[in-house]
């Protein structure tokens, strides 16, 4: 798993937890849905720590608890 697939697998994740569409992210987090659906979207390869720190802000979390999922722990190299 890369950077990228966790970053998605997190925000999922919490969504889920919390009953949320990308629709509720985007409006609690002051961003479009199209930035959330674009986050979400597989075929897109680079994020902005500035977007996922407005969902977290959103989401009433830290970046830190954000990041703390132990999926972060093992993630594959990025550089090639």
């Amino acid at each position: 798993m890369n950077v990228k697939q966790a970053v998605v697998a997190r925000f999922r994740e919490i969504m889920k937890e919390r009953g949320m569409r990308p629709n509720e992210l985007a409006n609690l987090s002051g961003v479009t849905p199209s930035t959330v659906y674009s986050m979400l979207d597989e075929r897109r390869k680079e994020l902005s720590i500035n977007v996922i720190k407005k969902l977290c802000d959103g989401l009433n979390i830290s970046l830190g608890e954000f990041f703390s999922a132990l999926l972060f722990d093992d993630l594959e190299q990025e550089i090639k």
